[in-house]
């Protein structure tokens, strides 16, 4: 039951986190405060959405995804709305997949 629940709240993170990543980037809107709040919404997806069995799809997903949003920001450059979505998702995605990156490195350890 509380991994059940642990997923829930892990669920709606990365929904919120994505949702606000956007609607920052639209508005153009990014102050330290809502950066704060997108890299702890990005630790808590890391924390509690992802289970053993997701975590390789995860890496390769979060790490493709970091990859084009960097590079993606310098390739739209000059549309600055697309620009601030890309970087709020960048600081949404780098702290969960450093997260679970590291929770997988601490379980290989383990083993």
């Amino acid at each position: 039951m509380a991994k059940k629940q642990s997923n829930m709240w892990g669920s709606w993170a990365f929904l919120i986190g994505v949702i606000l990543a956007v609607v920052f980037g639209l508005a153009g809107v990014m102050t330290s405060t809502l950066m704060i709040i997108l890299v702890i919404i990005g630790l808590l997806v890391g924390l509690l959405n992802i289970g053993d069995e997701e975590v390789q799809p995860f890496l390769m997903s979060g790490a493709v995804l970091i990859i084009a949003a960097a590079f993606g920001q310098q390739a739209v450059g000059a549309i600055s709305f697309l620009e601030n979505i890309l970087s709020a998702l960048l600081i949404v995605f780098v702290p969960a997949t450093i997260i679970v990156a590291l929770k997988n490195v601490f379980s290989m350890a383990r083993k």
